[in-house]
């Protein structure tokens, strides 16, 4: 680990009024700059989650007047509470992003209330009314990128099985898993997703152990939600499996077997935040947007997806970012046979009962519990 972050933390720990006289100093010979201050569960070069988020803080590093401090592999306890106010106190940061979803509660909160005049930005669903009004939250609808990975998956797969490697089965993670198995659906009928949820959000081992399982199950076709894509996505190609990537764009790592993918697109939002901030401009409490907003979108095809399958799904984008398509719409049943979404109701991509989602739709093979 980096000696100097190691530094910054026993000062703030062991000498407050050492560290607000050194910030004093550090604002006034900086005066003319801004620091932000980004903060990642895991390596920035995960090839995944952390690197999305790392890829949107480099754009923020080339503008003019931006300082840009970070710090890698910070869990989910009150480590992050200690990195926030060494980043604030020591580095003058004056507006954060947080960006592992179990950083909110109580952490975010907690020093947010702590310190009402700096900014906090936390990637996930969780900011409601109740929660101090200086942090938000922002997240983007990144199951239309799914949606679209789902329509060539269902093209490309031989067995009709595709197979989705899960973290935790909470409402972001649910939504991914269903609107992929709808997009799949669209282009196969009798298309089934089986699931596999690791239990957390880096399980490396657990990882390669659910993609083989699922692999020797007959699915020939993988994706997932996990922070690193990484060893899924290597061993279903070692395997001979199809995968279509998640967070960023994982061809590199597997050019033959990789088809498209649902991507952040962090490096155009983190900008937009900044000249929000700069132009007097304050970011709503609760931020979303989809392919139309470009907080998301979809990886370039690989050489396997077919010109039938290019056209479906571009077809289709096309028709999401015009508004034209809604991806949750009734009916729609359960995997146990009950109807979630009745006949007629359209649960739009604002609609705050996705928010709230529980279940795994009909040709879901998995359980939440």
């Amino acid at each position: 680990m980096d000696f100097s972050r190691i530094s910054r933390r026993h000062l703030l720990q062991g000498g407050a009024a050492l560290a607000l006289g050194g910030t004093i100093g550090a604002r006034t010979a900086q005066a003319a700059e801004t620091t932000i201050g980004f903060i990642y569960v895991g390596s920035r070069d995960d090839y995944g989650y952390n690197q999305a988020h790392a890829q949107g803080a480099a754009a923020l590093k080339k503008l003019p007047g931006i300082k840009v401090v970070e710090e890698e592999k910070v869990p989910e306890t009150d480590a992050v509470e200690k990195t926030m106010e060494s980043m604030i106190n020591l580095d003058g940061s004056t507006l954060l992003f947080p960006t592992s979803f179990g950083y909110f509660n109580p952490h975010v909160i907690k020093t947010a209330n702590k310190y009402p005049k700096i900014r906090f930005e936390h990637c996930g669903g969780l900011w409601t009314e109740k929660d101090p009004k200086n942090a938000g939250s922002y997240f983007g609808y990144i199951d239309e990128a799914q949606f679209i990975s789902g329509i060539v998956a269902g093209y490309a797969t031989k067995s009709g099985k595709l197979g989705f490697v899960a973290a935790k089965p909470i409402p972001q993670v649910l939504r991914n898993i269903n609107a992929f198995t709808l997009g799949a659906k669209l282009a196969n009928p009798k298309a089934t997703t089986q699931v596999i949820f690791t239990g957390d959000w880096s399980m490396p081992v657990k990882e390669a152990e659910a993609t083989n399982s699922l692999i020797d199950q007959g699915v020939d076709v993988l994706t997932c939600h996990v922070d690193g894509p990484k060893t899924m996505v290597e061993n279903a190609a070692r395997r001979g499996a199809f995968v279509c990537g998640y967070h960023v764009n994982q061809s590199p790592l597997a050019p033959k077997a990789y088809l498209t993918g649902a991507e952040w697109n962090w490096e155009a939002l983190y900008p937009k935040f900044l000249k929000m901030i700069t132009s007097g401009e304050s970011i709503p409490n609760f931020y979303r947007g989809g392919l139309k907003e470009e907080i998301v979108k979809c990886s370039p095809y690989g050489d396997a997806v077919s010109a039938e399958a290019r056209k479906h799904a571009d077809e289709m984008k096309a028709k999401l970012v015009a508004g034209e398509y809604t991806i949750f719409k009734g009916p729609i049943l359960d995997n146990k046979g009950k109807t979630v979404i009745a006949a007629g109701v359209d649960r739009g991509q604002k609609d705050p009962e996705l928010e709230k989602m529980d279940y795994l739709i009909e040709g879901v093979i998995g359980a939440t519990s």
